[in-house]
């Protein structure tokens, strides 16, 4: 069985000021402009929005998409690990990016995580099983048109204590 690690802080009960510090001296968050402007106390909720900038910018004039990716990126990974606690691994699987229009000024995007997606996850996982949820998000620009539509997997398992590895959880 292979051994399921996370960051060092991956365990730490964060709260919300943590995130927000975190996410607002991130050097590729930082770098694209990219800023968390509301994150709930529950962390069931989150908005990121990008201003436009020549760094975040194509030679078209419209949002970079890597930047447009970047803004969903461990999102919801972050708002489940809160949301599940330390006796879980949560981790961005796979994601796929559909790009509807050139996004340009501010754009962006709302992650909402739901009790019943939670007990999902919970059950799914009892007994070692692991859960691989799907999750959707638009990016949206000033006039509420949708900019780009990202489609997350995310791979989530209950972490187990291997005491043949030191007590290290896996």
């Amino acid at each position: 069985m292979s051994r399921l690690r996370q960051g060092r802080f991956a365990d730490t009960r964060l709260r919300p000021w943590m995130l927000r510090l975190g996410f607002a001296v991130f050097p590729p968050l930082l770098g694209a402009h990219i800023r968390l402007e509301k994150l709930s106390g529950d962390f069931r909720y989150a908005r990121v929005a990008m201003r436009q900038r020549i760094s975040n910018s194509t030679m078209w004039g419209a949002h970079f998409g890597g930047s447009l990716f970047a803004m969903t990126d461990s999102i919801y990974a972050l708002l489940l690990k809160q949301n599940l606690g330390p006796g879980y691994v949560v981790w961005d699987k796979s994601a796929t990016i559909d790009f509807r229009k050139p996004g340009r000024g501010r754009v962006w995007c709302e992650f909402h995580v739901n009790a019943p997606l939670l007990e999902r996850i919970r059950q799914e996982t009892i007994g070692g099983g692991k859960s691989e949820p799907v999750v959707d998000v638009q990016v949206y620009d000033q006039q509420h048109d949708i900019v780009a539509s990202v489609s997350k997997t995310l791979y989530v398992r209950r972490r187990t204590l291997d005491h043949s590895f030191n007590g290290v959880m896996q």
